[in-house]
């Protein structure tokens, strides 16, 4: 298979995987936000930030670096899964021995033994970092993808079960740790990687070297994306949280997917073309405009249907969530142009660019922080905006300047994206105000299929390069299956 099929069949299967995975997720997580209220989601949000710390430091930036390396051999992947084992294992110890600190911390005493089960989670995750990261390398997303559907499912329908049966906000702790476990033994199973009884410090010190930068990148990352739940949860009601939690729940389903979908698949495609910068700008240039094509259409149609989604639905318990939605999607729209630029500084090898520039961007938060306790969660998610603005700019400089793509190029290429969408989310808004009020359900298909409708004819009509480009490769995927079958 060549590179080029082997990157729309990665892409194909990867995006089959994150959005029927999160939309399974999704579908249950709505079955669940009907069955428990808001405030057993915000305990759980309270601990993501612990347990999204410790999953980095088991990770440590290995997997990048290993799909990142040409040439990985078996002792490679041997001493990197003994370090994760060690590692899952000793970060579920400092989670369950800190646990009745950080109740005491939220005042929540509930939180002790969430944390210490939940953390359960690290060790089932940690013993299988090297078989996922394997098929990542590999570009087998079609099995990942049947790995997680499954898994999704049936953890789902056990979630389901328990908070039916009355087990609150441990229904959704059985969920998650019901997911890593079948996940694991899944991957265990199809993948049939198994280490071998070494472990090479030479080989640790050569993939640390670059994963100890990612490492440090990835902490910083991850309080940044995950301070809000703390700052939100320590001094709000953690109902406010439970409406932030599924706010972000909803705008994360295309944002955070889509960055998903490209980076994992694009980064070791990419990594195969680093020394051909010309073919390198060529592949990145198409991978831009086609992801901010659909970031910018899906976050802006999902800003102008916020209010009759959520109450749609979740119900009409969760309508403080609707303004929060409409203004994370903001910095949804720019989170995927944002990840794909850091992720060619990890193509090209500059780790140590990415950890600066994820220093210097990760500083601006505390304004943010500062302004949103004083002021509220509207405020803090404004302050977002204009952080993400910042950090666009900062990253595309870096990232454009290695593969002579700067930041206005990029900006000119995305252009016929943003307009589409602003004259769809304008036209969609116009819409709704006219029409006579009806019902959330009603309201949302009418809306849906209007904004669908508007993208797909000015697409038509005008042909931007990113909807040519998508619309051949579904055609082209069409027809090698209909050739195959």
């Amino acid at each position: 298979m060549s590179l080029k099929e082997k990157t729309i069949s990665g892409l194909l299967w990867s995006t089959i995987d994150s959005f029927a995975n999160q939309g399974i997720q999704f579908i249950v997580g709505i079955i669940l936000a009907r069955l428990l209220s808001p405030r057993e989601f915000g305990l759980l949000g309270m601990i993501s930030i612990f347990i999204a710390i410790s999953q980095t430091f088991i990770n440590s930036g290995f997997s990048s670096a290993l799909i990142r390396k040409k040439d990985c051999t078996q002792t490679d992947y041997s001493t990197v899964f003994y370090y994760n084992m060690v590692m899952g294992v000793v970060m579920y110890l400092v989670l369950f021995l800190s646990a009745g600190a950080i109740a005491n911390f939220f005042d929540e005493p509930e939180l002790k033994w969430l944390i210490r089960a939940s953390g359960l989670n690290l060790i089932l995750s940690s013993i299988t970092l090297i078989q996922g990261t394997t098929l990542r390398k590999r570009v087998d997303f079609k099995l990942l993808t049947k790995i997680a559907v499954i898994s999704s499912v049936l953890s789902g329908i056990i979630g389901i079960i328990m908070a039916v049966s009355g087990y609150g906000v441990w229904s959704l702790v059985g969920r998650t740790l019901a997911g890593s476990l079948f996940s694991s033994l899944l991957l265990w199973f199809w993948n049939r990687w198994y280490p071998s009884r070494v472990f090479s410090i030479k080989s640790f010190r050569e993939l640390f070297g670059f994963g100890s930068k990612l490492l440090i990148s990835g902490l910083i990352d991850t309080v940044y994306n995950n301070i809000y739940y703390l700052v939100i949860g320590k001094y709000f009601a953690a109902n406010e949280l439970g409406y932030y939690t599924r706010a972000r729940t909803f705008s994360d389903l295309p944002s955070k997917n889509m960055n998903t979908v490209i980076s994992r698949v694009t980064y070791p495609v990419l990594a195969q073309m680093q020394d051909d910068k010309t073919f390198l700008k060529s592949g990145y240039k198409r991978m831009i405009k086609n992801t901010m094509y659909l970031s910018f259409v899906l976050m802006t149609g999902l800003a102008v249907i916020a209010e009759p989604l959520v109450i749609t639905l979740v119900g009409e318990a969760w309508r403080p969530s609707v303004i929060y939605l409409q203004l994370l999607c903001f910095p949804g729209i720019m989170y995927p142009l944002q990840a794909l630029n850091l992720n060619m500084l990890n193509v090209q090898g500059r780790s140590d660019l990415f950890l600066k520039l994820e220093i210097i961007k990760k500083i601006l938060v505390v304004p943010v922080i500062i302004f949103g306790i004083i002021w509220g969660i509207k405020i803090m998610i404004l302050g977002m905006w204009i952080n993400t603005i910042i950090a666009y700019f900062l990253n595309s400089f870096y990232s454009g300047r290695l593969i002579n793509y700067p930041m206005s190029e990029q900006l000119a290429d995305i252009v016929p994206a943003f307009l589409i969408a602003s004259v769809m989310g304008a036209a969609v808004f116009l819409i709704g105000a006219l029409l006579p009020v009806g019902s959330p359900a009603t309201m949302l298909f009418i809306l849906t299929l209007a904004g669908f409708v508007i993208v797909l004819a000015i697409s038509e009509i005008f042909q931007p390069a990113a909807y040519a480009d998508i619309k051949s490769i579904i055609k082209t995927k069409l027809i090698t299956k209909r050739h195959g079958s």
